[in-house]
């Protein structure tokens, strides 16, 4: 199992060290450095930035919002990169939910699996440049002949060459549907909420997708990124302070991301067996009682999303993520000497 350095997305300003988080995995072996994008930050322009700075670690989108941008120009962006990183791109990708899409980018979320096939088909054309990109639709339909077009829309091929016809394809996917298409049509899987005890749950889904005809990976060469905080703490009482500061990021996964008639992350905390409080950290959180809702998420649950523990039990988590079939363990930090110190130790 690899390491990755999750970056995320930035907050009401720019982070001031980011810069030396990616030198510290670069400098320690981790695998890759991967950003994401939520409504402020993009993701493409810090790998960018900081990707220049870095000669070996991968660079990944955990993840690219498919409605911000049309696929074509997806393409482009990834086609760009991984021309100026030497072939590092790994480009996440996912549908996001209806408040962002909709309130956000003004675009319809309607069938987000059918519009999910439609873009990696697309995206995978532009890299494979074999001939000029068409495609029927109906939600990315190339060229255009809608209402208002011109009727001279012409298929292209990308100018530039790609450098990889086969840069890697991870989708984000929470539900049974979008696992087992992604299991189908990708070359990765980013879960948000993946654990050693939901593992299981996943595995049925993606076992759908793998037998599908034409799939494109097996379960022996499809990667699983999961995302978590790791932290090594010298005794229980140093733990407990850090599974307190780690709560209010599971009740607002839980109960704020989305709205009450359509959240696909609580649903996930719903499948995981935590129906009840799913529905009463919303109704709290939404109703603006966000200590409340914080207050009721219990320990295990934020100890099976993370790994928090002396250095022996970090070890030992880690190495329960691993035999769950977790591929890359894509970890946040606040210091570049912390990834120094989990890298020595999971050496």
């Amino acid at each position: 199992m690899k390491l990755g350095l999750q970056l995320g997305y930035w907050g009401a300003q720019p982070p001031a060290n980011h810069g030396d988080l990616v030198a510290a995995a670069e400098e320690s072996g981790f695998d890759a450095v991967f950003t994401a994008e939520a409504w402020g930050s993009d993701a493409f322009t810090p790998l960018a930035w900081w990707g220049r700075e870095t000669s070996r670690v991968r660079l990944g989108t955990s993840i690219v919002q498919m409605s911000g941008r049309t696929p074509t120009s997806i393409a482009m962006h990834a086609l760009t990169l991984d021309h100026l990183s030497g072939g590092r791109v790994v480009l996440g990708m996912g549908v996001s939910g209806p408040q962002v899409v909709e309130g956000w980018y003004g675009e319809p979320f309607s069938k987000p699996l059918a519009r999910t096939r439609e873009v990696v088909d697309i995206i995978r054309q532009v890299l494979a440049r074999e001939a000029p990109v068409t495609h029927a639709g109906p939600h990315h339909p190339l060229p255009y002949t809608g209402p208002g077009a011109t009727g001279l829309g012409k298929p292209l091929k990308p100018i530039t060459h790609p450098l990889r016809a086969d840069l890697p394809i991870w989708l984000g996917a929470e539900g049974p549907k979008n696992v087992a298409q992604t299991a189908e049509i990708a070359d990765g899987w980013i879960p948000i909420f993946y654990t050693p005890k939901s593992a299981g749950m996943y595995q049925p889904w993606l076992d759908e997708g793998f037998a599908r005809p034409g799939a494109r990976r097996t379960r022996a060469d499809f990667e699983i990124a999961a995302t978590c905080h790791l932290q090594v703490v010298a005794d229980a009482t140093e733990k407990a302070a850090v599974v307190d500061a780690m709560r209010p990021f599971v009740s607002l996964y839980m109960g704020g991301m989305g709205a009450q008639e359509m959240n696909f992350h609580n649903q996930v905390f719903v499948r995981m067996g935590y129906e009840d409080l799913a529905a009463e950290v919303q109704k709290l959180y939404l109703n603006g009682d966000k200590d409340r809702a914080t207050a009721l998420i219990p320990d295990e649950l934020v100890e099976d999303m993370h790994i928090i523990g002396t250095a022996s039990e970090v070890k030992e988590k880690v190495a329960q993520w691993e035999e769950t079939g977790v591929t890359t363990l894509l970890l946040s930090f606040g210091r570049a000497e912390e990834i120094r110190a989990v890298a020595e130790l999971l050496a």
